[in-house]
């Protein structure tokens, strides 16, 4: 037995569960509840404030996610129909996503995107009732609660033109997309205001996908000139809720790293098979954390799963800065791969101290 196992053996003691509504589609989350020395929020909250956790957060654990599906955009984009801004979205069941329907186009000048956009009255929803309905009294305080807002400033001008007409809009049109782009990020703080009053959350996860498995979409001067100042404002906002702000943004996007730090985001969520993330931990790590999606697939074994787990830790985690949303895809896994994250990653820590 190790130096330290008997006294996490003693934080592994199962005291209860946490249930919360799935979010993407997921069906309702029920997760242990463990014997943890400090709160899941205390040590998520250390992790972002650049602090060192006594453990890795997972977050598929340690967080409440939030995503009410009263909002037309969560529910189109997990399940198919209509978006907030009347984009129809099919959802494809072999992989469980949706997509805008094929030959779907809401705008079609974004040079006119003021006669052709409606833009949606988000009070229009009854934001408390959705709350009572399905987060009261499941919203843990003992745990990080993060609403998940979709569809960005690009993705969004991509769903309402095309990913073509996108492109060409960030050369041709860099007046009329600042203009559109103003208005959309004051609708987006409006959205925040409602997760903060009526969900009470700590954290904006904000998605904005920006590239390729090979690169960005764009450039960085692009993102500067296009992208940063509204972002700006949008963080800012969230910042004076108190709230922390997490960008989801896949493909490869290392080139922006410094002007989404910039932007004044806490953390990234980014993907993982595109990035060299301990390269970008290395660099970034200190003002910029990272969260990630950590799917271990069914088709690797116990032994290779924990020594993964591991190699994870001791690459992207010893800064104190990364967190992650295990996923473990085998069914009938005889080892439990979440405590065996805690059990490793507050070792490391442990011996750190």
């Amino acid at each position: 037995m190790g130096k330290y196992d008997e006294m996490i053996n003693e934080e592994l003691k199962v005291l209860g569960q946490y249930s919360m509504p799935g979010i993407y589609g997921a069906p309702d989350t029920i997760v242990p509840k463990y014997n943890y020395p400090i709160t899941p929020k205390e040590n998520m909250l250390r992790m972002l404030n650049g602090e060192m956790p006594l453990w890795v957060p997972n977050q598929t654990i340690d967080n409440n996610a939030i995503q009410p599906v009263v909002m037309p955009d969560a529910s189109a984009r997990n399940f198919g129909g209509t978006d907030w801004f009347g984009i129809q979205w099919t959802y494809e069941p072999m992989t469980k996503a949706a997509m805008v329907t094929p030959g779907t186009r809401r705008v079609q000048d974004i040079e006119n995107w003021k006669e052709e956009i409606i833009w949606p009255d988000l009070y229009a929803i009854d934001w408390k009732k959705d709350y009572e309905d399905n987060y009261k009294g499941r919203i843990s305080p003992d745990r990080l609660s993060y609403f998940v807002i979709v569809n960005g400033f690009f993705e969004r001008t991509a769903d309402l033109t095309s990913f073509e007409d996108a492109f060409c809009a960030l050369l041709e049109c860099p007046d009329e997309l600042t203009e559109f782009y103003d208005k959309l990020a004051d609708w987006h703080i409006e959205l925040i205001k409602i997760a903060k009053e009526y969900y009470n959350t700590d954290m904006i996860l904000f998605h904005d996908d920006m590239g390729t498995q090979r690169s960005t979409f764009f450039s960085p001067n692009t993102y500067r000139e296009l992208f940063l100042p509204q972002y700006k404002k949008v963080t800012k906002a969230a910042h004076d809720m108190g709230m922390y702000i997490c960008l989801h943004s896949c493909g490869n996007i290392a080139t922006l790293m410094p002007q989404i730090i910039e932007a004044g985001f806490d953390a990234w969520e980014g993907q993982d098979s595109a990035n060299d993330k301990a390269a970008i931990m290395r660099e970034y790590g200190k003002d910029l954390a990272q969260c990630t999606l950590y799917i271990i697939p069914d088709t690797m074994s116990d032994e290779d799963a924990v020594a993964h787990i591991h190699k994870t830790v001791d690459d992207l985690a010893m800064t104190g800065r990364f967190a992650c949303r295990l996923r473990d895809m085998k069914a009938d896994r005889k080892i439990n791969l979440a405590e065996e994250l805690y059990r490793y990653s507050r070792t490391r820590y442990l011996e750190m101290a």
